[in-house]
């Protein structure tokens, strides 16, 4: 199969106010084959993957309302279905309808990414009294990027990375202000915990303690959030 479209250098896209990065150039008008148009939320892009099944970010993402060639389709072991737009990279069909349907508000996709984020945050909250351990990454003990790279991999399917330093780069960078439930929430590149909401955290805070809910306070501030849903 020809290649159904050009990977250019990168690009900075910006989306309402949120800087997306992104090596894809949206398919011209004239194109041929499928073309899908990403139906996600407004403001925000979906994550580009380098593999259906366990695989990492590409730390590209396709704005909303942008038109892509499909190149080819597969599903993951979930039963999901995910367009190729070539190279390996994927992204959910689920986020995207067909070219000749009017992009949406998204309010179906809205509400799945909603659906997704109560689940991690309760099969995060299932886990609280387990030890912290160093190096630990479940089922019976976390560290801290261990308990969150458990919970996404368990609930989503989704490998976000080992540490810190990985997750750091598994989705789209947002302020504290702008958490939302289901959000990853950093300390510098030293620590991460799921943001649950209402000012809430949960995380596996040091050796001697176990995971727990805690607040945010000024006094322990986070530095930012990343949004993988």
């Amino acid at each position: 199969m020809s290649r159904l479209f050009k990977f250019t250098l990168a690009t900075t896209i910006a989306v309402t106010g949120v800087v997306v990065s992104n090596s894809l150039k949206p398919v011209k008008a004239k194109a041929a084959g499928v073309i899908a148009k990403v139906n996600y939320v407004p403001g925000y892009g979906i994550a580009v993957w380098n593999n259906i099944n366990g695989g990492h970010t590409t730390g590209q993402y396709l704005p909303h309302g942008s038109r892509w060639v499909v190149v080819k389709t597969s599903y993951d072991k979930q039963g999901r279905l995910w367009y190729d737009l070539g190279h390996n990279h994927w992204v959910l069909a689920s986020y995207t309808v067909s070219d000749s349907t009017p992009v949406s508000q998204s309010a179906s996709a809205n509400t799945s990414v909603k659906a997704s984020a109560q689940a991690i945050i309760n099969f995060a909250l299932k886990q609280q009294g387990k030890p912290y351990v160093y190096g630990a990454a479940g089922p019976s003990a976390f560290d801290c990027s261990g308990l969150t790279s458990y919970v996404y991999k368990q609930v989503t399917g989704r490998y976000i990375g080992r540490t810190t330093y990985n997750q750091l780069n598994a989705g789209t960078r947002v302020s504290v202000s702008q958490l939302q439930p289901g959000d990853l929430v950093f300390w510098g590149n030293y620590h991460v915990g799921i943001y649950i909401g209402n000012g809430q955290y949960i995380h596996s805070p040091q050796p001697g303690q176990s995971v727990t809910v805690a607040n945010i306070s000024s006094y322990y501030y986070p530095s930012y959030g990343v949004r993988v849903l």
